[in-house]
């Protein structure tokens, strides 16, 4: 386990969306598991078409791949009105930390919930000394690319090209200068 992990805090912070509503930041347990399953299969079900069969089951793990997720790094869950509606992982990668597994309900969508889980993980980033965030996403995902640009990510000519047959590329957010 790298020296970066610190201790995290288990209380949940209570911040507003964009659209007034109270939403609840925290790190997930192994009870939310299939929670956050249902959450990544429900968020990106309507892109299915867009994923070859393998591509869309990794994108939408198990209960038990998201256990072993947990394992890896942090997982947060967002909830409103006490039901998840959206989640974010992230793994060690050297001095970058990898953002992986990010979704937000549909219905949950354009409430800003996308953009306090991204706030959360840079944070997360920033306090622990990583260098960059970096995140793969599919080229189909406009709403989601847009996010991650507004949030100071760019597109990077590093990282896989596609996952599983689903073309794939990388994006970056450098939180500081390399020393």
């Amino acid at each position: 386990m790298s020296g970066r992990r610190l201790t995290m805090a288990t209380q949940p912070s209570i911040v507003e969306s964009g659209s007034g509503q109270r939403v609840q930041i925290r790190l997930a347990a192994s009870v939310d598991a299939a929670q956050i399953a249902s959450v990544l299969r429900e968020s990106f079900i309507e892109y299915r078409d867009s994923y070859t069969p393998e591509g869309f089951a990794a994108t939408t793990p198990t209960i038990e791949e998201v256990q072993s997720r947990m394992e890896e790094g942090p997982v947060w869950v967002t909830l409103l009105d006490g039901s998840v509606v959206g989640t974010v992982a992230a793994v060690e990668r050297g001095e970058d930390l990898y953002v992986r597994g990010m979704a937000v309900l549909p219905a949950a969508r354009g409430s800003g919930v996308g953009q306090l889980l991204l706030r959360e993980i840079e944070d997360y980033a920033a306090t622990r000394g990583y260098r960059r965030l970096v995140l793969s996403t599919t080229p189909f995902l406009h709403s989601a690319i847009r996010l991650y640009e507004r949030f100071g990510f760019l597109r990077s000519e590093e990282g896989a090209r596609d996952l599983k047959g689903t073309p794939l590329f990388t994006m970056v957010k450098n939180l500081r200068q390399a020393q």
